[in-house]
């Protein structure tokens, strides 16, 4: 199990939680299989991230 990184950072917590909370609940809607684990993680510079495993 690997990683996949989201490819835009975010500067506030905030905003990477929302997509975060968007990936969970409305994958469903087009028709893939939810993310196993779902996570925001801190950039060395400072901004927020974020990284799913399939």
């Amino acid at each position: 199990m690997r990683w996949v990184y989201w490819v835009r950072l975010y500067e506030t917590k905030f905003q990477a939680g929302c997509l975060v909370r968007r990936m969970e609940d409305d994958w469903w809607v087009y028709g893939y299989e939810s993310p196993r684990e779902v996570e925001v993680f801190r950039s060395r510079k400072g901004r927020f991230g974020v990284r799913f495993i399939p």
